[in-house]
């Protein structure tokens, strides 16, 4: 893999991320009840990720799997599908990237100089910071488990007999199936990048101090998840092999 290659992955990865965050995270500030009473409640902000998700898989899982996600690139790594020399380019690229996402999302509302920043900004939290009230306990078990359960669905994709050009879907209708689940319990993480994308911008700072743990549970379950895959799937083929991800022999095809 040249320098042209690993540009070309950092770049999609911004990319998707950004997506990710603008698609998802946006509909969630703008679109459940903010701004002109148009709410389209937690089956809408699902559906939202989900899109995002999907489109993201197709628009650049040829070029580096659109993992779009730290969790998806440490699974990947784990079960050997992506290189670890890669995991540096692959988190700051989404890291950024998803910031940018965030700070477009932010500059929307500040300049309309009357609108009002949600308090919550699309965040993550436990405890206070939970839509339902969930305690740390009950987000750190329902962040792990769905995020193991996401990326073995990612890593799925990445089989021999899994069926050429349907990655996307299965990927996209994944997430969208984790946070009908999960928006009550902790608004939906599996994702690191996708935390850190909005907590910053939130007026109150609660989210930033809560953000650890949108880090760390996410990380877990992709341990988990590619442990699962490691016991259940084919077996890994060298990583020099499958340098682009989820997506590039499926979803991407």
């Amino acid at each position: 893999m040249n320098d042209d290659d690993t540009i070309r992955i950092a770049l999609a990865e911004a990319f998707g991320t950004m997506l990710l965050v603008l698609g998802g995270c946006g509909t969630a500030i703008l679109a459940t009840g903010n701004y002109g009473g148009v709410t389209v409640g937690v089956l809408g902000v699902a559906t939202a990720f989900g899109l995002a998700q999907l489109i993201s898989c197709y628009a650049i899982g040829g070029i580096s799997g659109s993992h779009i996600n730290p969790a998806v690139t440490l699974a990947m790594v784990v079960a050997r599908k992506t290189p670890a020399k890669l995991l540096p380019i692959y988190w700051i690229s989404q890291v950024v990237g998803g910031l940018f996402g965030g700070l477009i999302l932010w500059a929307t509302i500040k300049l309309t100089s009357h609108m009002p920043t949600p308090s919550a900004f699309a965040s993550n939290g436990f405890a206070e910071g939970s839509p339902g009230g969930f305690s740390l306990g009950s987000v750190a078990l329902i962040e792990i488990v769905f995020t193991a359960l996401f990326v073995l669905v990612v890593i799925s994709t990445t089989h021999k007999k899994f069926p050429a050009g349907f990655g996307g879907i299965a990927i996209g209708l994944a997430l969208w199936l984790t946070h009908l689940v999960t928006i009550p319990v902790s608004n939906t993480s599996v994702n690191p990048a996708r935390s850190l994308a909005v907590a910053p911008f939130a007026p109150s700072s609660l989210p930033l101090e809560q953000v650890w743990a949108f880090i760390v549970f996410p990380l877990i379950g992709a341990v988990v998840g590619a442990a699962v895959w490691m016991l259940i799937g084919e077996p890994s083929p060298s990583s020099s092999t499958s340098t682009s991800g989820p997506t590039s022999d499926s979803a991407a095809s």
